[in-house]
């Protein structure tokens, strides 16, 4: 067994004695974790962005350009400055601006035009109809101004019924993921750690 292994199963041990409650083994497992991740993202902002973006083409492109961009990123850090923090707001409002630009069309595509084309099946096949009923009850649920009795009261209800199995879905795959990153720490403790299973 390689120490790589060992140190591995040593923290996924730490980690999972939080099951128990919370004890010192888990904050120092945690308190690890939080560090070794902030070290190596810290890694890659000064590779991929300080060296790559700024400095190599300042360096050996002469591209000035690169100048704007690393004094607005710079300005960020006057946020720390009680006399200058208000400069903080021209980058700020660069980035939200440019942020927002870029992902309203794709949240517009993703979120709302997609939808409406997967809700638009044929009519003639049984999968079409029951997303029809689903699309038309549960904004039926949705809509307040009328009082929700008789006829409308029923279809309404049938939208509870189709939130319902979305919720149910929803959580139901949640789980499923949790129970996945589960099931590969158990197999990589039985099978790399203990060589218990094959």
């Amino acid at each position: 067994m390689s120490i790589e292994t060992l140190i591995a199963a040593v923290l996924t041990l730490a980690i999972f004695s939080f099951l128990y409650k919370e004890n010192p083994f888990y904050r120092a497992a945690e308190h690890l974790l939080v560090g070794v991740s902030v070290g190596y993202y810290l890694v890659i902002l000064v590779e991929e962005t300080i060296w790559s973006k700024v400095a190599r083409p300042l360096a050996y492109d002469q591209n000035w350009i690169v100048i704007i961009p690393a004094v607005l990123g710079l300005m960020m850090f006057l946020r720390l400055s009680r006399n200058r923090a208000y400069l903080t707001r021209i980058p700020l409002a660069l980035l939200i601006g440019a942020g927002a630009g870029v992902s309203i069309p794709a949240m517009l595509w993703a979120r709302v035009l997609k939808q409406m084309s997967a809700s638009m099946l044929p009519l003639y096949t049984v999968s079409g109809m029951i997303v029809l009923v689903g699309v038309i009850t549960t904004i039926i649920y949705f809509y307040f101004s009328r009082e929700q009795e008789g006829w409308f009261g029923y279809l309404a209800k049938t939208g509870t019924y189709f939130l319902m199995v979305f919720f149910g879905a929803t959580f139901g795959y949640t789980v499923m993921s949790r129970v996945t990153l589960l099931i590969g720490r158990m197999e990589f403790l039985l099978t790399d750690f203990l060589g218990v299973v094959g």
